[in-house]
C-alpha cells in the first residue's frame, strides 16, 4: 500500500472546503490514515520550499502558507501519488481540468488549495518532516 504526504492550505481550511475535498479523496477510495491541523513555521516552509527559496516568490508563498492554519493527512492505497496528483488538477488553476479539486475551486495559482507528494522519495520525506513517521 503506498502512501502519499497531503496538505489542504490555508485558503481551504479558510473557504469550509475541506471536508468537500476530503469526501473526494475518500470517494477515490483512499484512506486518510493519519490527519493533523497546524500552522506552519517559516523554517518548515523555507525546507518544503527549498526548491524555490531563490525565487522572486517565495516570500509571498510563505506569507500565504503561515496566513492560517493547514490539515496535513497522510494518504494511503495503490497508486495514492499519482491518484492524488490526478485528482487535485493542475498547479496552474487555469490550467486545471473542471472535475479536479483545483479545477472546480482554485481561484489563484498561489493560492491553489492542496498539495500532494509527487514521487515516493518526496512523499517520505514529506511525512517524516509534518509527522515524524
Amino acid at each position: 500500500m503506498q502512501k502519499t504526504y497531503i496538505m489542504l492550505k490555508p485558503d481551504a481550511v479558510k473557504r469550509g472546503l475541506m471536508g468537500r475535498i476530503i469526501g473526494r479523496i475518500e470517494d477515490k477510495g483512499f484512506k486518510i490514515v493519519n490527519a493533523k491541523m497546524f500552522t506552519l513555521t517559516v523554517a518548515q516552509l523555507e525546507e518544503h520550499y527549498a526548491h524555490l527559496k531563490d525565487k522572486p516568490f517565495f516570500k509571498d508563498i510563505v506569507e500565504y502558507m503561515t496566513s492560517g492554519p493547514v490539515l496535513g493527512m497522510i494518504v494511503e492505497g495503490d497508486d495514492v501519488i499519482l491518484g492524488m496528483r490526478k485528482i487535485m488538477g493542475a498547479t496552474k488553476w487555469l490550467e486545471a481540468d473542471a472535475g479536479t479539486i483545483r479545477g472546480d475551486f482554485a481561484c489563484s495559482t498561489t493560492q491553489n488549495l492542496i498539495h500532494g507528494s509527487d514521487s515516493e522519495e518526496t512523499a517520505e520525506a514529506e511525512i517524516k518532516r509534518f509527522f515524524g513517521e
